[in-house]
């Protein structure tokens, strides 16, 4: 059974920095792609960003793009989301999410199959 775990998730007040990081049990991150997405209350699930099965190829939404980082390490155990200059609207619970390893980073939540139980991201103004 192979179960994802996402962690680092907090309370941060505006223009400060988290790192969210996401593991998963028996296997290396080098065999899918990965995704990062969010969900306020009463809202729906939202991309955020994606990294492809090299580590190479990456894609962030707009809103997020040029604040956050999504990387590997260089075991392929762990994938990371790095957040600068937080937002109070960046507040959300946050979910990792494998994918096959396609060559184009999807955007949308049906195209991930496991999911993480989410960390909650807190920024305060």
């Amino acid at each position: 059974q192979v179960q994802l775990v996402e962690s680092g998730g907090g309370l941060v007040q505006a223009g400060g920095s988290l790192r969210l990081s996401c593991a998963a049990s028996g296997r290396t991150f080098n065999s899918y792609n990965m995704g990062w997405f969010r969900q306020a209350p009463g809202e729906d699930r939202e991309f955020v960003a994606a990294l492809d099965w090299s580590g190479g190829g990456t894609s962030y939404a707009d809103s997020v793009k040029g604040r956050f980082t999504i990387s590997r390490d260089n075991a392929g155990n762990t994938v990371y989301l790095q957040m600068n200059s937080l937002k109070p609207e960046d507040t959300a619970v946050y979910y990792c999410a494998t994918a096959a390893p396609f060559r184009q980073l999807h955007t949308i939540p049906s195209m991930y199959n496991s999911w993480g139980q989410g960390t909650q991201v807190t920024v305060s103004s």
